[in-house]
């Protein structure tokens, strides 16, 4: 390969993400300069692709010598400040019109600060959220670039090179300006903290409900992505049952201890929801499940002292499975509806304009969450007018209605046997409560105005606005 003198794009950061973006894209057909704080990484990197499309050096001034005008930096590093640390030290050496990109799972707000800063220096700012793990940043994410459209014309065609190809397209889009596109990243980890935990109730059900083993929960896994809730998630779920430890011959699975890690983009989902004012209560529950599961110590201690129900009534097995698909399937469809409405309240608020059929489409390969539901959902958001909340969606609404009497009979077993599942009961409850046109919170209101003076307004009398009652 003749020697390089310009390289496509810069990335700075080569950890296992950072390396195989590097990998994907310089196969793609676009070289690529490196640059790492641990400047033996550089030459390491390099090394062990010698005669491919690759450059870098260890000193930063000549690693963005080695790039094309204008200048396309990844930041493939720990979100927070080392971002902004790095920031510092590009900035004298860019010059207007150059592209900074931060590929970590940052928080928006933090991205809409670099954004408004760097503009105001010439440069462009691009919040990129990427998700599919390290498989997919090698062989194809899905990308949520957040920026002006302008930078995004600048890294369209690498963008749109390196991610997942479905019959939909690239999944990679301008997901809006600023901070968009790394809330959207957001939103899709608060769904994705949703789903898995959706599964792990699934699970407990079938392994304490119904008494099923590893193999066979394997089996039902596998039959259920075969239909309606085909998903990358079912798929890997059926696969990690199957695994046998070598050692001791038992399911890996059931020697995994009962504690979940996060690295907080659920926590930020919910702590974004209450302060746009969004009810998400589905991801709110599969984060409360990690941190309850996450006291191990307490919940040991406590399981002899706390006794649950004797259960005598277990349905019939293939009648619980059966409900469970349905279950399972209606409480993932509100599940993405609380994420969606949330990017949508997010959108208005922002004005970020983000098309939520885009958003679907994008999230059909390479990331996470990708699952066959997409396609409803991106038809539910193509259609004019579009819905205010995918569950009135004709099509997806029909489905929650026919389904509810198996979620329902689901969420029922589990209270009687005593299994917890926060998030399939969140999600009804969710559904409930948006489908009910009078809530009991008329007392709460009530109770406001007769402790604090809090006003409530009158269904009689609606044009007298907000009152106060004596209510001793």
């Amino acid at each position: 390969m003749p020697e390089i003198k310009q390289f496509h794009i810069g990335l700075i950061g080569l950890g296992v993400m950072g390396r195989n973006l590097a990998l994907n894209m310089e196969e793609k057909g676009f070289p690529v300069a490196v640059w790492n704080r641990r400047s033996a990484a550089i030459t390491e990197f390099l090394d062990e692709h010698r005669g491919k499309g690759f450059g870098g050096d260890p000193e930063m001034a000549r690693f963005i010598d080695l790039l094309e005008r204008p200048r396309r930096i990844l930041l493939m590093i720990r979100a927070g400040e080392p971002v902004d640390q790095v920031i510092e030290q590009l900035i004298p050496l860019l010059e207007p019109g150059d592209i900074v990109m931060d590929g970590g799972n940052s928080w928006f707000e933090d991205t809409r600060r670099r954004e408004s800063y760097l503009r105001d220096k010439g440069l462009h700012f691009v919040g990129v959220g990427i998700s599919g793990g390290e498989e997919g940043a090698r062989h194809g994410p899905s990308m949520m670039p957040g920026g002006s459209s302008d930078s995004y014309a600048e890294v369209r065609a690498v963008f749109e090179a390196i991610t997942a190809q479905t019959e939909a397209g690239a999944c990679v889009t301008h997901v809006g300006p600023d901070g968009a596109g790394h809330f959207v990243k957001m939103v899709h980890n608060g769904i994705e903290y949703a789903d898995m935990q959706l599964l792990a109730e699934v699970y407990d059900l079938m392994h304490r409900g119904l008494g099923l083993s590893e193999k066979e929960m394997a089996e039902q896994f596998d039959r259920w992505n075969q239909g309606p809730m085909e998903s990358f998630l079912v798929e890997l779920t059926a696969q990690v049952m199957k695994v046998v430890d070598r050692d001791t011959g038992s399911p890996l699975v059931s020697l995994v201890m009962d504690k979940a890690g996060q690295k907080g983009t659920g926590r930020w989902t919910v702590q974004a929801a209450l302060e746009q004012g969004v009810a998400v209560p589905g991801i709110a529950a599969a984060v409360d499940a990690r941190l309850l599961s996450a006291m191990k110590a307490q919940r040991v201690a406590a399981s002899p002292l706390l006794h649950g129900p004797e259960v005598s009534d277990t349905p019939e097995k293939e009648t619980l499975l059966a409900d469970l698909h349905g279950a399972i399937y209606a409480s993932r469809i509100t599940a993405y509806a609380q994420g969606l409405d949330l990017i949508q309240r997010a959108s208005e608020r922002y004005q970020w304009s983000i098309d939520l059929a885009e958003t679907a489409r994008i999230w059909k390969g390479g990331c996470i969450i990708r699952a066959r539901l997409l396609d409803p959902i991106r038809n539910a958001f193509s259609n004019h007018p579009k819905p205010i909340n995918l569950m009135v969606d004709p099509a997806l609404g029909a489905q929650l209605e026919g389904l509810q009497i198996a979620w329902r009979k689901v969420v029922c077993f589990a209270s009687a046997a005593g299994i917890p599942v926060p998030v399939m009961s969140a999600c009804l409850n969710y559904f409930d409560s948006y489908r009910t046109d009078r809530l009991p919170q008329n007392l709460i209101q009530a109770q406001r105005d007769a402790f604090g003076a809090h006003t409530y307004e009158r269904v009689d009398h609606p044009e007298w606005g907000f009152i106060h009652s004596d209510w001793q």
